[in-house]
């Protein structure tokens, strides 16, 4: 037998002892929750907060916010729920995922009671079973993802996980708000294989704009060029252009002025007294120059039969200018009026010139 003093010591030691083995034992994270009133027959129960009151063991109801009546013995407040949103952390866990990267990842859980009754008598610990449920649909989703799209969907993941637990938390009165992934820890050489990828990618970017950009720049040479040599070709067609407009054009008109004004001084010479013996003169000079010139040109020549008979070369000469001044002559007399003068006999030189054109 103990004495009375031992049996206030043997609960304190059982209690310790409990205590030592929860702190070796991990346990989930829970909230706090304040202690179950005492039922004095008044009670006051704060805003967003419902209190689960049993009749002799049996659910009676659920105590509003404000002032309430109970009966002292009969009634008890067996459960306390809080209808304020809960955030619970999720502890850290490995998953694989589709390629076979081992992932030690985390997050937050944000939950609300919806019904207080299911909360209490639908299952034992809500929050446990709210973050053991979040734990293992976090596994399966990344299990169907591949290591790159982890990172690239946690927002589909987040929603992902939130539809499950919200399917299976139907029963228990929660519903699942929002589902937040903090960390995600990816093994040392995974990262630096990640790393050197990431390297690799940014050099390949880098070559590319490199590239890009010589192309660029070999391009906007060509067109300056192909621009420079339109634009020279179109100065140089409009420099053409305005010579031969302006001065070619001024110097051919000069030319033909000079021409006409030389062919109405020989016709008036060719018409004055002895005109025709100096234009037999002058063609045979011009006979004699370029019979002189023909051995220096070439080395095949084409010579008349009577080369040296200067005399005939010229009366042919002038029996050609006799035959192309004739026409004009006959148009001339025409358009004259008939004079009632005597007929002249022809002159010399024109007997001449006849004969020379008959042969």
């Amino acid at each position: 037998q103990l004495p009375a003093s031992g049996l206030i010591l043997v609960p304190f030691l059982q209690r310790s002892q409990q205590l030592k083995h929860s702190a070796c034992v991990a346990l989930p994270p829970r909230r706090l929750t304040s202690g179950l009133p005492v039922n004095i027959g008044v009670l006051f129960v704060p805003q967003q907060e419902a209190w689960i009151v049993e009749r002799m063991g049996k659910f009676h109801r659920i105590l509003e916010p404000g002032l309430n009546f109970l009966i002292p013995l009969l009634d008890r407040i067996r459960y306390v729920q809080s209808l304020k949103e809960i955030v619970i952390n999720v502890p850290e866990q490995s998953a694989v995922t589709l390629d076979n990267v081992t992932l030690q990842i985390d997050g937050v859980l944000y939950l609300r009671v919806m019904d207080p009754y299911k909360a209490s008598y639908g299952v034992e610990d809500p929050e446990y079973a709210v973050t053991q449920l979040a734990q293992t649909t976090m596994r399966s989703e990344l299990g169907k993802l591949s290591l790159d799209r982890v990172f690239r969907e946690r927002e589909s993941l987040n929603a992902s996980i939130v539809d499950a637990i919200n399917q299976a938390s139907d029963c228990w009165g929660i519903r699942c708000l929002r589902y937040e992934i903090k960390d995600i820890h990816v093994p040392p050489r995974v990262k630096e294989s990640m790393q050197m990828q990431v390297e690799a990618e940014r050099r390949k970017r880098a070559t590319v704009l490199e590239s890009e950009g010589t192309r660029e720049s070999a391009i906007n040479v060509a067109e300056g060029q192909k621009q420079a040599q339109i634009l020279a070709s179109e100065a140089e067609k409009a420099e053409q252009i305005n010579k031969a407009a302006g001065r070619e054009a001024n110097a051919m008109l000069v030319k033909a002025r000079a021409k006409a004004e030389a062919i109405q001084l020989l016709a008036a010479a060719l018409a004055q007294q002895h005109g025709s013996a100096a234009a037999s003169l002058s063609v045979a000079e011009q006979y004699v120059s370029a019979f002189s010139k023909l051995a220096k040109d070439s080395n095949t020549l084409l010579l008349p039969a009577n080369t040296g008979d200067i005399t005939n070369m010229v009366a042919q000469a002038l029996g050609i200018y006799a035959t192309l001044t004739k026409p004009q002559a006959v148009k001339t007399q025409d358009e004259m009026p008939p004079a009632h003068e005597e007929p002249r006999p022809p002159t010399a030189e024109v007997l001449k010139a006849e004969q020379a054109s008959s042969s």
